[in-house]
Parts: C-alpha cells; structure tokens; sequence
C-alpha cells in the first residue's frame, strides 16, 4: 500500500531518515516496521508561526518495497536531420535544442557570446576594472543571464508546460536531487556553468551544434517564409525554421526587426532598485530569532504593495546573495543579483521595482519604452561616475530626501556612490518607492532601516517589447517559420517558464 500524506517536521528533524519515518508511522497509525521506505516528493519551510517547521508532503511505502522512478532521457542521433535554427544559448534556447533532439531535428545554437569558461574571466573583468564586453558578459553568453544570476528555478508557470521535466533535465546534467522537492529550488551560479556545460555536451553528442561568437545580425525571408539567417555580417546559415530566444537585453535584435518592418510591439515592464540588508536582519524577522538556526537555509522573502494604480514589488530575491553588474553597453549602470549554491554571504538582495506603463511614456514607437529603460539606465551611469560604480543611498535617507553621508559596506564589487536617486529614477518611480518602503516596514520587523542601502538601477526586469506570435502555431503573424521564444519576445519571466517555452516552440515545429 503506498500513500501520500503531509507531515511537519523540525528543521533538525527534515534530513534525519529515521525521524521522517516514525513521523509518518505516527500520523498514519501504523508501525514503524511496517514502513519500508518514504519518499519525499514537496519540502518547504513554514515561518508564519514563532516556533520554523518544514512540511514535507512524503509518499509512504507500507508492507510493499519502493520503487524508483527516475526520469532519463536520451537522444537519437540527428546529424543529417532537418536543421533548426535558434538564436541564442540562454535556458529557452539549450532547453529548446534539447527538445528538437527529442523530436529527431538537428538544433543548430547560434549565440553571440562565449562558453561558460571563456566567459568567466570577462565577468572577472567586469567586476574588478569595470569594463563592459559588449558581446560576452552577465546578460551574453552560454547559459544566458541565468547562468552568472544565481539559478532561482522558482515559477508559477504551472500551465504554460511540464515544469517537473525541465527539473529532472537539470538533476540529469547535475543538478542536486534537491531541486526535484524543494519548494523554492536553486542551483547557485557556482554550479550552473558546469551543468551548463554538461547540456551543451549532450546536443553535440547527439548531432546538433552549439556555435559561440555568431551574432544573429540579419534573416533570410522569402515571401513571407523564413530561409535562414546571416551571422556576424557574412556567414548564411540555412534553415526553414528560427526560434528566436535572444533574452531580453538584445537590443539590436528589436532595432533589426524594426529596420526590416517585422511587427514588434511595445511592451510594459517595471523600474527601480536592487534593495540589499544584512541577512541577519532578514533572518531574524523571519525566522523570530537572534541567531538563525544551523539548520535553517538564509531566509528569503516578498513583499508586494498598491501604491495608487502601481504596483510596487520585490523580485528575485538573493538570500546570501550579491549584487551584480549587468550592463550590456559601455555607457549605462543595470544591477541584478545571484547567489551562490550556499548562499552563505552576509548580504540579501532583492530587486523592488515599480510597474510602468505604455501611459506612462507617450508616443506610438514600439521602441519607446526600450528607449526610456535605456535613458535611465545611462542616467545611472553619469550619476556613477564611470567604471561601472553605481549610484546608491541608504534606505530611511532616500525615502527622507537626504543625501547619505556616508554608505554601508555592501556586496557590489565595482563600488558604490552616495547620490540622491530622484535625480535618477523618473518621480512616478520615486515617489512609489518613497511610499512603499515604509509600509514594508511594516510588514517584515527591521527591514525599514538605514543599514539597508538602495542600488540603482534594477531595469532589466523583463522586455520592454513584445515580439507578436500566434497563440497556437508559436509563429510571428507575418513570417511563417520564425517562433519569437522566451523572455526576449515578452513571453516568459526567469529560467523555469524561459525553458518551458523554448521546449513549447521546438514541440510547435514539430506540430508544424
């Protein structure tokens, strides 16, 4: 007899074997002996109450042996098969390459930057001297804005496709068994570029080809029919079909579209701040502690507010996390934030932004809102100073309309400037922020303070443009064989759904 039943569990109970089963021998009445195995299949933290439990939903073995699924997937060879074409080696385009190769097609990965290794040092660069590659740094490059951005693999995109499958792909390319069961699972950007790494490996093998420094820079369109593309000015490559997953910092690929009069669309996207405290201010108020337990991971949380018609919120919260540079052009300051598989630094981060509006910048361009996330983030830049140092302020100060005298040590390794923000950030913004914060105060003991500090600008939230495309064939309205994919085309939001949809687009090929 096998059953499925919750179970609560201390956080120095939730990894001992023995006490998962005599809890579950208590909850179903039965004895222990009569458990031959468990399986845990959901794990997550409950802090709402003083005293931190784990609920575990467990699948019980009783009087019967267990039995293992695991999940293995393996590919035909597809060398001489109908070749697709996708642009760029971000999740939506390495997972929609490894579903063409379940579908018997041959992906042919073009991506702009480099591998995960060469990679490294550019970032290193960027980081120490703050200098930008154009074309390899934390948005470019194998594995994408993920890859070097912590790895959060938490979604809601329950109905957009099979998010368990995009798990087990990961544990198959190795990944932790962890990520299958936790409730809010993560990698760590010290361990995706091997597993990036790994899936790379997996489409050569198979026959398909992963192609670093070939920048998508034209399309091959016949009546109406994609052909092929040009990469890097010269270079043709042929094909019928071009999923198109470039993320959403590839600016040039809208400017193309545009030049070439294929329908884009502006799109709404959100602006603001990466917000860092201590983490032990953040562990304490969710944790109702001191001193977080031994046993309790870093403490994370999200908080979200209407301000008038806004919509004020946290995003892509790095618990024992850093604040990064993101910025794909010379001239500009973007943040973001990743952590690594231990999350042991001493700093949580989170982006805390505030919706803008198609109203909100007047004009018909489907370019406009780009053209404003750009304006602001060059805004930052000059505020800055230069080599990548980044405009800051504390918490309490900015929301007061106080220059900070002086500002926290923090996580952002090209350095820190004290400005005002509003000089920066448009005052629809400022002023969502200014009302926000202290009603989030509120809602989480200590994180209202002047020990928080406040690093603009977190921009790069999602696409400011929509690449249209039909609901059930995937494809753009005017070019039939081009499937707009991804975070890039306004259809997805993190590594999960980016994924889901690349797999969506290759099954939609398929179809066609």
């Amino acid at each position: 007899m096998i059953k499925e039943i919750e179970i609560t569990l201390s956080p120095e109970q939730v990894t001992n074997s023995d006490a998962i089963t005599t809890q579950l021998a208590a909850t179903l009445k039965v004895k222990v002996a009569r458990i031959q195995a468990h399986q845990v299949i959901k794990r997550s933290i409950d802090a709402r109450s003083r005293k931190v439990i784990y609920r575990l939903q467990v699948r019980a073995f009783i009087d019967e042996p267990f039995l293992q699924e695991t999940a293995v997937f393996n590919y035909p060879p597809v060398k001489n098969e109908n070749a697709v074409i996708i642009v760029g080696a971000g999740p939506a385009g390495l997972f929609a390459a490894l579903q063409c190769l379940e579908n018997g097609l041959k992906p042919i990965v073009i991506e702009r930057g480099k591998d995960v290794k060469q990679r490294r040092r550019d970032l290193a660069i960027i980081n120490k001297d703050g200098l930008v590659n154009t074309e390899s740094n934390y948005c470019y490059g194998e594995g994408g804005a993920g890859t070097y951005s912590d790895g959060k693999l938490y979604t809601r995109s329950n109905k957009r496709g099979d998010i368990n499958k995009v798990l087990q792909l990961f544990v198959q390319h190795g990944a932790h068994e962890d990520i299958l069961i936790d409730a809010r699972p993560h990698i760590g950007t010290n361990k995706l570029p091997q597993i990036i790494s790994a899936i790379r490996e997996t489409i050569q093998n198979a026959g398909g080809e992963v192609r670093f420094d070939s920048k998508l820079t034209d399309f091959l369109i016949e009546k109406g029919q994609i052909k092929g593309v040009i990469v890097n000015q010269e270079q043709e490559i042929l094909a019928d079909s071009v999923i198109l997953a470039t993320g959403h910092s590839a600016r040039d690929i809208y400017e193309l579209l545009q030049h070439k009069n294929i329908l884009i669309e502006a799109k709404p996207f959100a602006l603001g701040v990466r917000i860092e405290h201590p983490q032990q201010i953040i562990d304490s108020a969710q944790y109702h502690c001191d001193i977080r337990s031994e046993f309790l991971p870093p403490a994370y949380y999200n908080m979200v507010e209407q301000v008038k018609t806004r919509g004020v919120f946290s995003f892509c919260m790095c618990p024992g996390g850093i604040i990064a540079p993101c910025a794909t052009g010379v001239d500009e300051i973007v943040v973001n934030g990743w952590s690594p598989s231990k999350r042991n630094n001493p700093y949580a981060n989170s982006g805390t932004v505030v919706q803008v509006t198609l109203d909100d910048v007047q004009g018909y361009d489907p370019l406009r809102m780009l053209n404003f996330q750009s304006e602001i983030e060059k805004l930052a830049f000059e505020a800055g100073g230069g080599n990548l140092v980044a405009p800051a302020q504390r918490m309490i100060d900015f929301v007061e309309n106080k220059l900070s005298i002086d500002l926290p040590k923090n996580s952002y390794l090209p350095g820190t400037k004290s400005v005002m923000l509003d000089n920066i950030l448009p005052d629809f913004v400022s002023e969502s922020l200014k009302a926000a914060l202290p009603l989030f105060g509120k809602k989480m003991k200590g994180y209202y303070t002047n020990e928080a500090i406040l690093v603009g600008v977190e921009s790069r939230t999602s696409s400011p443009v929509r690449i249209p495309r039909d609901k059930e064939t995937f494809q753009h309205p005017q070019i039939t064989g081009l499937y707009p994919c991804a975070e890039g085309a306004g259809y997805a939001g993190g590594i999960v759904s980016a994924a889901i949809d690349g797999i969506n687009c290759a099954n939609a090929i398929l179809n066609k």
